[in-house]
């Protein structure tokens, strides 16, 4: 596994992965942006929106409230950038799901020629997963999130929980290059406690600022080369799957 993620690492910087690099970079960048535009216009508004329906509910201190609101639009901003922190894995889920089988298939060229190169999985598909763990994403850190209070633990939680998430989307997707969906998902419930430990690597590299919005190249790389490994990377038994895969 340590072998698997320096493999992956080394491959982030290579030739021909530089321009998935900056690609990925460049809409994980613009994700967040956008995201965090409408996230602050929002709270000002709700700040705003506040501060009317409190001068008509007490009647004058327009100064006071004012000033609350000036604060709450302050603390607001810094909400912004305190979320688009934790968020980047969702952010990156999102990413992944675009650039899966240009990084994919890199890696099963460069490092398994002996082995046939995996089918793409459908755009169209790759976005559904890559949505559908984006929102599981979400819910989990709305859900951990008052736990961040408690003497840390819920910064603990929120390194489990993406290890959990990123570890299963990358592997499925992977997977699905040579297996249908639900073969794919059963091999990663077969393996759950190796791709979660994996997707503590991944884990660790997305909890790195400016490192992380290269994550969706690192993990993805990880990953195609953690499925060859438990499949055995045999050609004569991955074929069959890619055959089966096509006729889905």
């Amino acid at each position: 596994m340590f072998d698997a993620a320096i493999k992956a690492l080394a491959e982030i910087f290579s030739q021909p992965m530089r321009a998935i690099l900056w690609k990925s970079v460049s809409l994980a960048l613009i994700l967040i942006v956008v995201g965090a535009i409408l996230l602050q216009r929002l709270l000002n508004w709700l700040a705003g929106s506040g501060e009317a329906w409190a001068e008509q509910s007490v009647g004058g201190y327009h100064a006071l409230f004012e000033t609350l609101s000036w604060i709450i639009s302050i603390a607001a901003g810094f909400g912004v950038v305190f979320g688009a922190v934790f968020l980047m894995p969702a952010v990156t889920s999102l990413v992944a799901s675009v650039f899966v089988d240009d990084v994919a298939e890199h890696v099963e060229r460069k490092d398994y020629p002996a082995d046939p190169t995996g089918r793409a999985v459908p755009l169209a598909r790759a976005l559904i997963e890559g949505v559908k763990i984006a929102l599981l994403t979400i819910a989990v850190y709305i859900a951990v999130l008052p736990f961040v209070w408690f003497a840390g633990a819920g910064f603990i939680m929120f390194f489990i929980a993406t290890a959990w998430l990123l570890g299963r989307e990358y592997f499925e997707l992977a997977a699905m290059r040579f297996r249908p969906i639900e073969e794919a998902k059963a091999m990663r419930k077969q393996h759950a406690t190796t791709i979660f430990i994996a997707g503590l690597f991944i884990a660790a590299f997305v909890s790195i600022p400016i490192v992380s919005l290269a994550t969706p190249l690192f993990g993805m790389a990880f990953m195609v080369h953690m499925h060859k490994r438990l499949s055995g990377s045999r050609p004569e038994l991955i074929e069959p799957q890619r055959k089966a895969n096509a006729s889905v």
